[in-house]
Order: structure tokens, then sequence, then C-alpha cells
């Protein structure tokens, strides 16, 4: 029986063990969580490590760049493998010759085998990278495989995955320039090498275009984006312009070569022993002016002489940038087949490009101009409908100076909390505190306030903008609808005392108004009614604030009741009120102007009757006229 059993639990035990383990964390329903790998294997205990190492997430930051450095090596062996044919070249001393410029040669083959051996390493990390399963690809973002088994088979098992990636690094151009060329050059075979190092360049560029776009695509898939900005995407688009460039520049260089090898070739220098004649013959296949059609390779004719490589790359590159960019227009080919062929080939790859540069600079453009273009539309709207309502001069003016200053604020993001109110409410509230709990905190009422109360708060708040002049905020006796947390700007206070006295005070970023509505919110029972303003609030320059609304505040106070009804919060609020700080200044101001008047000398009894009593009168009217602070905490 005991056999049976342990046999059995043997049976299931293999038959988990060789299902894929998919993680729970990328599995569960919903939005998908993106964690660290250490998550997954404590969630996992029968998960494998491959014998490349742990299994890693293909969502992981770690994972990202290292595929920006793959794409980075991909671009540059696209780059390094049109170098090669620059190593061949043609001697002119001693008869027709072409040869192969070793240093060049070498340098060459080392670069190409370290980009080689990034994208080594690369498929040496796709064993161990999970995938995400076609199954599950249905609904969601798909579920993660992280088996190691069930990885390294899918690897291996798709074509455009591993075997494609293993045909790119071999090393066959090496092969080539190495073993085969010289076997050619010694025998003088100059038309099969020219037609090897054509179709060994083609045989493996090609596919490393088709492989590098592919590659992209499969990163896409996994994290949905690479590099995550539109300007790299005309950058990209850029790169691949110039790469374009340089492969049709060192194509066009080895068949000026073939060209060139054929008219020395034709000449027949080889049967001659004259070498007077040898170099007139040679000068004359050289001859930009002489009877052998070149064709598109007339320029190449100057690169011939020249020993410098850099000469010859850059002098190259410039052909292919003006061909793709002019689309063939400075192409005037001869009647031979593979001339004209490749002459078709530039005229659509210049096309194809130059269609895909434009789309990418139009939407560099459409992306740089939409706000300014929508907020164009927008004040022609405006004007529109104030012509047409028949506002005068004065008004106008002031809602054109609101709409820039409301521009230069905010850079046309009308609605700048729309960007976050489709977030994760986690996430909604961590960059709510971020923007708003610095300030909020400055409120000496909130400070002795718990988090939760307080990220309540940073929730709610909307963000302001008032224009320089404008009463906007609020007016003395008009309901306070909303507190106001300034950011940026100033705003002067003003409050009436009598008919001909104010007291003002100016408030700075960091300050607040509207503190009437805390002790409104904190009466009991509730009134619906608003409190009025006992000041009137004007913008002294543009100002940027913060607002919560009265319902938004009475919300918070009436939810978190029980820990508002503290008798410190009560007698904070008034103490900190502006309301009350301007009554109580003004009341130790009369005082202090009476106690002045009690303890003066002695002066003339007409000047002391009259001056006491103007004096009084103006102590008395200014004290029946000053409004007490109500702030329903009696």
């Amino acid at each position: 029986r005991w056999s049976d059993i342990s046999r059995r639990h043997l049976t299931e035990s293999k038959v988990d063990n060789d299902s894929p383990i998919e993680c729970y964390a990328c599995s569960r329903p919903g939005i998908p969580v993106f964690h660290q790998i250490r998550f997954c294997r404590e969630s996992s205990n029968n998960r494998r490590v491959s014998p490349f190492g742990p299994v890693l997430d293909p969502r992981s930051k770690t994972v990202w760049r290292w595929n920006r450095a793959v794409l980075v090596a991909r671009g540059v062996a696209l780059a390094v493998d049109p170098l090669f044919l620059f190593s061949v070249s043609v001697g002119t001393c001693g008869g027709p010759c072409a040869y192969v410029d070793g240093r060049v040669a070498a340098i060459v083959a080392v670069v190409r085998t370290c980009v080689d051996a990034v994208h080594v390493w690369h498929v040496l990390i796709q064993f161990r990278l999970a995938y995400v399963s076609r199954e599950s690809r249905v609904v969601g973002c798909g579920k993660l495989v992280w088996d190691a088994r069930a990885i390294a088979s899918h690897y291996l098992r798709s074509f455009k995955a591993f075997w494609f990636d293993l045909f790119v690094v071999v090393p066959v151009p090496q092969i080539m320039y190495w073993l085969v060329v010289p076997k050619l050059i010694r025998e003088e075979r100059t038309e099969l090498l020219m037609t090897t190092l054509q179709l060994v360049f083609l045989f493996q560029f090609l596919p490393k275009v088709y492989h590098s776009f592919s590659l992209m695509q499969r990163m896409k898939k996994v994290t949905g984006f690479i590099f995550g900005s539109v300007w790299w995407g005309f950058v990209v688009n850029l790169i691949a312009y110039f790469l374009a460039s340089h492969a049709a520049g060192a194509f066009w260089y080895i068949l000026s070569i073939q060209r060139i090898l054929s008219c020395l070739t034709s000449q027949d220098l080889n049967r001659s022993n004259n070498s007077t004649k040898m170099v007139a013959r040679t000068a004359m296949c050289l001859d930009e002016n002489g009877p052998f059609p070149y064709g598109i390779y007339q320029f190449a004719l100057p690169l011939i002489s020249t020993d410098s490589t850099a000469i010859k790359i850059l002098y190259s590159n410039l052909w292919g940038l003006i061909s793709l960019s002019s689309m063939g227009n400075i192409l005037q080919p001869t009647s031979g087949c593979l001339e004209v062929a490749f002459c078709i080939c530039v005229v659509l790859g210049g096309l194809m490009l130059f269609i895909l540069l434009i789309g990418n600079i139009q939407v560099i453009l459409d992306v740089v101009t939409e706000r300014r273009r929508k907020m164009q539309v927008r004040y022609q709207d405006v004007q529109w409908w104030m012509r047409r309502r028949q506002f005068p001069s004065r008004l106008r003016n002031r809602v054109v100076r609101f709409e820039r200053q409301r521009w230069a604020a905010t850079r046309g993001v009308e609605d700048e909390m729309g960007f976050i109110k489709d977030l994760p409410q986690g996430l909604r509230r961590d960059i709510k505190r971020h923007l708003c709990l610095d300030l909020i905190k400055k409120v000496p009422f909130f400070q002795c306030l718990e988090d939760v109360i307080l990220e309540n708060i940073c929730d709610r708040v909307k963000p302001l903008v008032f224009s320089k002049g404008e009463k906007q905020i609020t007016r003395e006796g008009d309901p306070i609808r909303q507190m106001v947390f300034i950011i940026h700007g100033s705003v002067r206070r003003v409050q009436t005392l009598k008919k001909d006295s104010v007291t003002t005070n100016k408030l700075v970023p960091g300050s607040f108004l509207g503190d009437e509505l805390l002790s409104w919110c904190l009466r009991r029972p509730f009134m619906d009614r608003l409190p009025p303003s006992s000041a009137t609030y004007t913008c002294l320059r543009p100002t940027e604030a913060f607002g919560l609304d009265a319902d938004d505040l009475w919300y918070i106070t009436d939810h978190f009741r029980y820990r508002f009804a503290s008798e410190k919060l009560k007698r904070t609020a008034r103490y900190y009120s502006s309301s009350w700080r301007t009554w109580a200044a003004m009341i130790i101001q009369f005082a202090w102007r009476r106690h002045v008047g009690r303890t003066r000398g002695p002066v003339s009894c007409v000047a002391e009757n009259g001056g006491r009593n103007q004096f009084r009168l103006r102590q008395y009217a200014a004290a029946f006229m000053s409004i007490r602070p109500h702030d329903h905490l009696e």
C-alpha cells in the first residue's frame, strides 16, 4: 500500500514538474502587476533554474535596458558589415590587380567579432527569459511561463528566434576574407572574386536588416515599447537612413572596383611587357573622359588613386546619401543589367526611406504643435464669441490676458488632473501626495492630522490659475466656496474696517485663504449656508494654486468627524484664522491708542478737549463697525 502511494506521489510530482510554471502575480486578472523576480521565487516553490542561471522577467528594468543595448549592437553590426567591402582595392602599379588591405580587414573582423559576442550573449539570455504564453493572449497582457524547460523548448522550436539569431552571427565574412578571397586573388579570378564578395554581403546584410526589425517586434510584444518617446522614433529613422546610405555606398564601391577591373582586363595588359604602355593604358582606364563607359561608377574613379580608407568610406557614404535623398535623380546608368538593377534598388530604397522619415517628422510636428494649434483655435473661438456678444474692449482685454496667462502656466494642458484620473487608486494617491502634501501641511490646522486624512485632502484638491489684477478668488461678503492654497504668485488681502479705513496684507506662496470653511464644516448642527468672506482677495501677479471645494472639505470633516471633534483642533482653527487675527490686531491697536491718549501730558484745553472728543468718536465708530468673526465654535 505504501509503495503504491509513494509511486502515485512521484508520478504526480513528475507531471506537475513537466507542466509550465506560471507566476501568480503575472497571471492574476485585471491590470498586470510588475514586480521583482524574487517574488516569483517565493510564490513558486517548484520553479526550475535553467543551466544558464535563474529565469528572468522580460518586463524588468534590467532586461529592458539590455534589450536597448542589444538593439544598439545590432545597429553597429549593420554598419560594420559594409566595411569589409572597403578592404578591397585595385593596384595600378605593375599591372591590374585586386588586393585586400589586411590591416583594414583585421580591424573590421575584430569589431564584427565583438559585436557578435554581444548577440551570442543575448542568445544565451533567451534560454532563461520567461515568455508570454500564446493561449493567454486572448484577455489582458498574457501570462508569463516560468518553467526553464518550457522556455528552452519554446526558444529552440521557433525559427525566427533561435535559428535566426544563430544565423546572423555566423562568421561568414571573416572566413571569406581570410581564407577564400586570398586564394581567388592568387588564382587571378577577379570576376568570381567580385561576384562572391557581392553575394556574401547580400547573403548576410539583408537577413540582418530583417532580423533587426523582427527583434524590435519581439521586444515590443512583451514590454509594449522600447524607447518610449516620439523623438526616439525620429532618431531611429535617421539612423536607418544613414545605415542605408552606408550600405548603398559600400555596394556601389565594390561595383566600381568590378567595373574598373573589367576595363583593365579588356586592355590585355598582361600580354604586354612594356611598362610604359601598361601605365598609359591604366591611366586611360582611370580617365573620367576616357572611352570606357563607367555610368554611375564614374564618381568612384578618384577613389582608386588614394590609399586612405577613411576617404573611401566618407566619399562612398556621401554618394549613397545623395542618391537616396534625391531618389536616384543623379544616376545615369549604362545598359549593364547589374548596374540598372542597382539603380532601381537605390530609387525604391530612397523613396521608402524618404516616406518613413517624412512620416516620422510629421508625427513629431503634430505632437509639438498640437497644443499650440488648439490654443490658436480656442483663441479664435473666444474672439468670435466676444464679438458676437458685443463685449467692451476693456473686458475683451481682460479675457485675452487671462487666456495668455493660463497658457503660460499650463502650456496647453487644460485638464492636468485628467492625466491621472484613470490611474490606479494607489498610484493616483501617491502622485497627489507628491504634488500637494507639503503645501497642505503648511496649513497649521492640518499639521496635527493623521496621514489618512491628509491623503484624502490631497486626492480632492484641484489646480487653479488666476490672472493678474482679477478679483476672481473671492470678494468680501461673497460666500466662500473653496479653500485656496497658493503655489506661485502673490495675493493681496483687503478687509474693510469702516467707510474710509481698510486693512491689507500680502499672501505669499505657501499661504492659504478661505479658512472660514473649516469652522463652518466643524459646526454642529451643520448649516447649509456657506460662510461669507471677510475680505477681498486680489491677485498681484499671475497665480497658480490648488483649490479644495467646500463639499469636499465637508465630506472629509464629516467622514472623520470623531477625529475633528478635538478641542485642540477647534482652537487651532481659531488661532490661525486670518479673520480672527485681523480683528485681534485691530482691537490691540485701539487699546494701545487709548492707553497712549490717557498717559499723554497736559496740553491746551481747547486742543485737548477737541482732540480727545474726535479721537474717542473715531474709536467708538471703529469698534462698533468692526465685525467680530463668527466661526461657529461657541
